[in-house]
């Protein structure tokens, strides 16, 4: 059997980069978010558990509220 993935979000990155967020739901039922970097033929894979996505978000967020 297979990972199954859903997108969630694409975007263009400045400099011609793009990052791609997936669910991923694994043989066993345990979700995941995965973090997908890419730039030109590089691609840098991470998956995050709930708490890892919510502090990454969170460190985010509060650095762009701080540049406006």
């Amino acid at each position: 059997m297979s990972d199954e993935f859903r997108e969630i979000a694409n975007y263009e990155l400045p400099y011609s980069r793009k990052a791609e967020l997936r669910e991923v739901t694994f043989d066993g039922g345990m979700k995941m978010l995965r973090l997908i970097l890419r730039e030109g033929r590089r691609i840098t894979q991470v998956d995050l558990d709930q708490d890892s996505a919510m502090a990454l978000s969170d460190a985010m967020g509060d650095w762009a509220r701080q540049q406006g």
